[in-house]
């Protein structure tokens, strides 16, 4: 405990005066020729007590004292502010996703095998992944068009929500590569993050705090629609502080199985990952280039680049101090009242 105003304390110099003008004023006297047969006389109960009146009003001036010194009582609280990383995950949806890759014992789409990956980069895995509980995270698709599938989001369970809804494109008219516009709607999202951070955030608390922005792309061809160029669009991701990882997933030209009349055959899906493109937008924002060729290693390049962006926990702490003032108060007004009661009944003195 503590008094946020200890001069208060200084009435209590009034005390010793009040003591005697007390005193004082209680003095009579009376001339008798002996008091030896008086000085005999036991006294009683109330001439014992003659004195809790004025022990009363001491009293009273001491918890008002302490009352005007406003005592404390400090109660420690720790609060984690979350230094958070803003993610896009920006992904390819166009046909040539649909080429198999190997994950698990199982034959899925490169699609499938990105959206299983992504979710354990997500939500953790345990010993490799950790999860990204702390973040903010959205999510781009794209394939001649970007589309926003997730705004970004601290509830990641809606987040796995929209990742099911991600499928190949299946209109030809849909179907191609725009990396710049996906880059470009992803940039543009994350550079409006502290606003979207404030609708879901009270603005008094203050508990998330944007470490840092980064978007992570994956994709399997070269750019061959949209308005942007991917080079065009991480020149608009540099400039709002936002570094790009680019992920190459197949690497080699992929096939899909397809079935007809005489049977099934191999489909070319395209020319295969652009690198040097994906590497000269990586580097020039900050971020990094990988090549995932199967589902192992593209674990292993969301395991580095979960080292790389950590989110930061840091504990505050700090004393809340609430009010004691009240109780010292009511106890002085307690004295003052049976002061004052007894010294109108039990403790009358004429005059």
């Amino acid at each position: 405990m503590r008094f946020e105003a200890p001069w208060a304390f200084l009435i209590l110099l009034v005390i010793p005066i009040v003591v005697y003008l007390h005193r004082r004023r209680g003095r009579g006297s009376l001339r008798f020729s002996s008091t030896d047969h008086a000085s005999s006389v036991r006294r009683s109960l109330r001439q014992r007590l003659m004195g809790l009146p004025l022990l009363l009003r001491v009293l009273a001036l001491v918890m008002m004292a302490a009352a005007l010194a406003r005592p404390q009582e400090g109660v420690e609280h720790v609060r984690d502010v979350n230094k958070g990383i803003a993610i896009e995950m920006v992904v390819d949806r166009s046909g040539s996703m649909g080429a198999e890759m190997e994950i698990d014992g199982e034959r899925l789409t490169r699609l499938e095998v990105v959206k299983r990956v992504f979710n354990e980069f997500v939500t953790g895995t345990g010993s490799e992944l950790s999860g990204r509980f702390n973040d903010l995270i959205g999510m781009v698709s794209f394939a001649r068009y970007a589309d926003t599938i997730c705004p970004l989001t601290l509830a990641h369970g809606a987040l796995t929500q929209f990742l099911e809804n991600v499928q190949l494109v299946k209109r030809r008219e849909e179907d191609g590569t725009a990396i710049g516009d996906a880059i470009a709607l992803a940039a543009a999202r994350l550079r409006t993050a502290e606003e979207t951070l404030a609708r879901q955030v009270e603005e008094d608390e203050k508990e998330f705090e944007i470490k840092s922005k980064i978007i992570i792309l994956l994709t399997d061809g070269q750019n061959n629609a949209g308005k942007r160029s991917p080079e065009e669009a991480a020149a608009l991701a540099q400039e709002w502080g936002i570094k790009i990882y680019a992920i190459g997933v197949g690497g080699k030209e992929g096939f899909l199985h397809k079935h007809g009349l005489f049977g099934s055959f191999l489909l070319r899906t395209g020319e295969g990952v652009d690198q040097e493109t994906l590497k000269s937008i990586a580097g020039a924002t900050g971020g990094i280039f990988r090549m995932a060729e199967d589902a192992g290693s593209l674990r292993a390049i969301y395991h580095e680049i979960d080292q790389m962006e950590r989110s930061e926990i840091e504990s505050v702490r700090y004393l809340d101090y609430r009010e004691l003032f009240q109780l010292f108060l009511f106890l002085a007004l307690g004295f003052l009242a049976l002061e004052v009661v007894l010294s109108s009944t039990v403790f009358r003195k004429i005059p």
